[in-house]
């Protein structure tokens, strides 16, 4: 099981279109820390997020609450300042669950939880002068990379909607 973390997120589009990634590719999504905004069937349906209504989220008040519920689970930090590129984890067990924290789209993930996971910290590689990626991009980027290892458990890799015979 795969789960998205996101520590403090700030862009409501950010927050929906990662809504939808967990859904399309089965991962389940923790919010932690206070939003500057709504999170809510009202506000999803208004922005045109039909999709989210109903989908589970996980909140948790701070980084501590949500290791404490989740002792088991295998966990990965992503920010820019990490020395090892997401690609050089192995994280192909599919039996095991694996969280990926993502820090504000602003500050990132707090230092003092960098130092203290730094050996689960990994970077998403970029050009020299880039200072980021959008968040959703970049939970995009780790989960796929992630279910490619897992050989996309529980999920269709043929056409199932239209037919596999539709082309």
């Amino acid at each position: 099981m795969n789960r998205i973390v996101l520590f403090e997120p700030e862009k409501p589009a950010n927050v929906g279109n990662i809504i939808r990634t967990c859904m399309a590719l089965d991962a389940k999504l923790t919010i932690i820390g206070p939003l500057t905004f709504e999170l809510n069937d009202k506000n999803l349906r208004r922005a045109q997020m039909d999709y989210a209504v109903g989908f589970p989220i996980e909140r948790f008040d701070t980084i501590e609450d949500f290791l404490n519920a989740h002792p088991n689970e295998i966990g990965y930090y992503v920010t820019r300042y990490s020395q090892k590129v997401y690609s050089d984890y192995d994280v192909s067990d599919s039996s095991k669950s694996y969280f990926f924290m993502f820090g504000r789209e602003s500050t990132g993930i707090p230092k003092d939880v960098l130092k203290e996971h730094y050996d689960h910290t990994m970077r998403i590689p970029m050009a020299i002068n880039a200072r980021s990626l959008n968040l959703s991009n970049s939970v995009a980027i780790i989960l796929s990379e992630a279910l490619r290892q897992q050989d996309f458990p529980s999920l269709a890799t043929t056409e199932t909607i239209k037919g596999k015979d539709f082309l």
